[in-house]
């Protein structure tokens, strides 16, 4: 499955409720925040709450359903 597309969704969906931030990690600074955030493998999700705490992690695979249980929607 395409995750573009999938990543595109979830961003119009959730406009206003979350903000989509993509890193290359082939850049320096996204090496950088791969360490920081223990990112291992390419695409890996990962939702923070308004803390910056992590609250979810998923790797290849980005399920909006998922995303809804964890803010709360239906």
């Amino acid at each position: 499955m395409a995750v573009r597309p999938v990543v595109d969704a979830v961003e119009r969906e959730f406009a206003g409720k979350l903000k989509v931030i993509r890193v290359n990690v082939q850049d320096p600074v996204g090496r950088q925040l791969a360490g920081a955030y223990d990112l291992e493998f390419t695409p890996t999700f990962v939702l923070f709450d308004s803390q910056g705490q992590q609250v979810w992690r998923s790797v290849y695979n980005l399920d909006p359903a998922q995303i809804r249980a964890h803010l709360g929607e239906s």
